[in-house]
């Protein structure tokens, strides 16, 4: 019997693609849209949103037409470093500030992978840091401590 699902890596994908799309355009419905010249704080999420679920829908059609191989087991170990370096970003930042916290979030992150190693992970943090103070902080004026008030930040 011929399935209709031929690529499960894909149909997962778009799902996971068009969930994240529609919740964004779920969540942001009662703010204002405004415009492209004048954006209220629902534009950014809600472009978002829709190119999510469009490129979801395409992701979906591929798994239909294009064979895949089957899925493999999931990954639980490695999916709960990947959340709980996330949710210990959001826990240490206003602890730790933005330094500290992109450290601990990136080296946790990457200790998921087999090809896991201190140097490099160091190195992909203190650019990502970089990166961030300088957009987000200094570029953009957002009010992020980088270092602990303890520390003199």
């Amino acid at each position: 019997m011929h399935r209709l699902i031929r690529n499960p890596k894909d149909f997962w994908s778009g799902a996971i693609f068009i969930a994240f799309g529609l919740s964004a355009l779920l969540l942001v419905r009662g703010h204002p849209m405004g415009s492209m010249m004048r954006m209220g704080p629902a534009y950014f999420p809600s472009v978002l949103g829709v190119f999510l679920t469009l490129i979801g829908f395409a992701v979906l059609v591929r798994s239909v037409v294009q064979i895949g191989e089957p899925m493999g087991r999931l990954a639980y170990r490695k999916l709960g470093l990947v959340i709980g370096s996330n949710l210990l970003f959001a826990l240490l930042l206003p602890r730790l500030g933005l330094v500290a916290s992109l450290v601990v979030l990136v080296v946790v992150s990457a200790y998921a992978s087999r090809r896991f190693s201190w140097s490099a992970s160091l190195l992909l943090a203190m650019g990502l840091t970089a990166f961030c103070a300088l957009t987000f902080v200094k570029g953009l004026g957002l009010s992020i401590q980088l270092f602990p008030g303890w520390f003199g930040g």
